[in-house]
């Protein structure tokens, strides 16, 4: 037998040992290093950690190609998740912030149902009461005798009443909606100035029909039910 001949049977016996990977490094075809990279991924991917199998698994740029579109799926709708998180929080932050700056930190709502749904109603009865209080004195200066003098005056009232009517619902529905207080306070003084203005129209117009009578005293009943629950919802917000 020739000298080198058992080293070389033995490499052949001994697949594992270190001189038969050192013969392998060296004269190694393209198939035995395809197979020394699958070994060498194995052993990799066997030691990696579970947090590292976790995360790569989660990954977008997976290696299979079939998983890679799904898993992509999944790490998009992961960050939406985590950006709409960040945005409620925002949005609480602010809401709490607001919260603080007004004084009122706590959950409890202080505005009023009742007053809003009269708030409503009462805007649409004024327009009715504005249109038909406009008509009912444009027929009463064709029909009756009606000073020009007093005419104006009328009208001038009417539009006068038509103004705080608009503003009052408006620091109205803001104050109650928001509850503050001061602008409830100014809607409660041009209540107060709408309702003598119904009275005017209820009483001491020139000329005074049923129907204006009808249509100024259920403005005034209206205007009377708005100031006691105003007043009720600034007792509330004060306190």
């Amino acid at each position: 037998m020739a000298e080198g001949t058992p080293f070389a049977s033995g490499a052949e016996r001994l697949p594992g040992s270190r001189r038969t990977l050192g013969a392998g490094r060296r004269g190694a075809g393209p198939r035995d290093k395809m197979a020394a990279s699958q070994r060498a991924a194995l052993r990799v991917n066997y030691l990696r950690p579970a947090s590292l199998k976790v995360c790569y698994s989660i990954s977008p740029r997976a290696r299979h190609p079939r998983s890679s579109a799904r898993l992509a799926k999944r790490w998009e709708a992961l960050k939406r998740t985590v950006k709409r998180g960040s945005e409620g929080k925002k949005t609480l932050m602010n809401v709490k912030s607001a919260q603080v700056m007004t004084g009122r930190a706590s959950s409890t709502v202080l505005s009023s149902l009742p007053l809003q749904m009269v708030l409503y109603l009462s805007g649409t009865y004024c327009a009715l009461y504005f249109l038909a209080t406009l008509l009912l004195i444009v027929y009463k200066s064709q029909v009756f005798t009606y000073p020009h003098s007093y005419l104006v005056l009328d009208l001038t009232l009417l539009f006068l009443m038509g103004i705080l009517e608009t503003m009052q619902l408006y620091f109205g529905t803001k104050g109650n909606l928001m509850e503050a207080e001061v602008p409830l306070a100014a809607s409660l003084v041009l209540t107060v100035g709408g309702a003598l203005l119904s009275v005017y129209f209820l009483l001491w117009q020139t000329l005074v029909l049923r129907a204006d009578s009808a249509l100024s005293a259920t403005l005034l009943a209206l205007h009377s039910l708005e100031a006691v629950l105003q007043v009720v919802a600034i007792a509330a917000f004060v306190s």
